[in-house]
């Protein structure tokens, strides 16, 4: 077998399989080449591709005229972009009303479907799960020394050293986690992103709700947007930072865009995060500006790895939309949610773990290098201590997550510092 023919497991595997013992229809979403399709696969027996032309038109006239054959097969059944043919929702919801069954769907989709206020909102039946690009840990690609698992389970002393310089950060960053591209040589591997934004500003964002919308606009728009990564920028500044050759006639215009961007799963902002406090400090509530992967905005601002290196500081910028990727992949397996958290004094953390049992852990992301991760241990530090504990617990962990330090270690205060290429679930 080839380096190329090789599946790697994905970490959202074990929630598909908990997911179909509970609910009839799995929903697995997320952004074109992420690997929905090869993963849902494992688990169905049936499996219908509705972006092949005869297969959609065949597939459509059966939902149109209310035909039992729709559903008909070996279940799981998976039908593979199943929002080209929205009605799929409630004749699925409708079968599992009637037969009780569990695990009998799969539903994958790269765009989310045309919003239809009549339809039910499946809740009870059909379970949604997000499916990102590949993490570090699932691309072989980091040891997995140090686990978000082992961390909220109070160890305190943390060792593992990433092979890692920061030139091959770079790569990866620009790469991007993308399952074919993991599996090629650089150069090739490098295209990958580039090759996404093109389909995705020529074809997608207008197929998408078939809006029609002009290519070179939106490029302008992503590309603004990826200069105001990892910030909290307001629309107003987006807009501003488009070209006055591209400028965007009104707001409803970039809601357009934007919208349209967040239904391919392209745009995927950091939400804030509002814990209890000890003081009436005033939390900031704007979301992060992120991208599902850190690569789209590397192609969107044409950054090669080179170029990273000339311009830390944007690379700093996209290294945290970088880090956050494989934090949500992590957090997500082990039943969280990654926030950021920022308040009027200043004080800032880039991520906030939190998990349904509300346990919670905070990090910040550095390039590296004794100061920053000194001034990212500080800060962390005194968000500690603005908890009320009484109210909420105290923090599983402090972390200062990083891509240029080559040890992962924990500092006399108690942070620990890792390097991206140690970390796992």
């Amino acid at each position: 077998m080839g380096k190329k023919d090789i599946y790697m497991p994905r970490l959202i595997e074990s929630s598909i399989a908990e997911s179909m013992k509970t609910n009839g229809c799995v929903v697995i979403e997320g952004a074109k080449w992420c690997g929905k399709s090869t993963t849902a696969e494992l688990f169905a027996k049936s499996v219908v591709k509705l972006q092949k032309p005869a297969t959609f038109k065949q597939y459509k006239l059966l939902a149109d005229i209310g035909d039992a054959n729709l559903l008909s097969g070996e279940k799981p059944i998976l039908f593979d972009e199943w929002q080209k043919i929205p009605e799929l929702w409630d004749y699925i919801r409708a079968e599992i009303d009637e037969t009780q069954g569990r695990g009998s769907f799969i539903l994958t989709g790269s765009a989310k479907p045309v919003e239809d206020k009549e339809r039910h909102s499946g809740t009870g039946r059909i379970k949604k799960i997000v499916m990102r690009t590949m993490s570090l840990w699932e691309s072989r690609e980091s040891t997995g020394e140090v686990s978000l698992k082992s961390l909220f389970k109070g160890q305190k002393k943390v060792s593992g050293k990433q092979g890692f310089k920061l030139k091959e950060i770079a790569r990866l960053l620009c790469r991007g986690g993308w399952p074919a591209a993991v599996t090629e040589e650089t150069r090739l591997s490098l295209k990958r992103a580039i090759d996404y934004v093109e389909s995705l500003i020529s074809a997608d964002i207008t197929n998408v709700d078939e809006i029609k919308r002009n290519p070179t606009r939106a490029r302008a728009i992503l590309k603004a947007y990826a200069r105001n990564v990892s910030t909290s920028a307001p629309m107003t500044v987006i807009q501003k930072d488009i070209e006055a050759n591209h400028a965007v006639a009104d707001p409803k215009t970039l809601d357009s865009y934007l919208n349209a961007f967040a239904k391919l799963f392209v745009i995927d902002d950091t939400e804030a995060w509002c814990p209890r406090l000890r003081s009436k400090t005033a939390i900031r509530t704007t979301s992060t500006r992120h991208f599902s992967d850190p690569s789209i905005a590397a192609a969107a601002l044409n950054a090669t790895p080179g170029d990273l290196m000339n311009d830390l500081n944007t690379f700093g910028l996209l290294f945290e939309n970088f880090a956050i990727r494989d934090l949500k992949a992590y957090t997500e397996n082990r039943g969280g949610q990654v926030f950021n958290y920022r308040d009027k004094d200043g004080l800032e953390a880039d991520a906030i773990i939190h998990l349904n049992n509300g346990q919670w852990g905070a990090a910040e992301i550095k390039l590296g290098g004794e100061t920053l991760i000194s001034e990212g241990a500080k800060a962390l530090l005194t968000l500690a201590k603005k908890i009320d504990a009484d109210k909420m617990k105290a923090p599983s962990f402090l972390m200062v997550l990083t891509a240029v330090d080559e040890f992962a270690y924990t500092r006399p205060d108690g942070v620990v510092v890792v390097p991206i290429g140690c970390l796992k679930n």
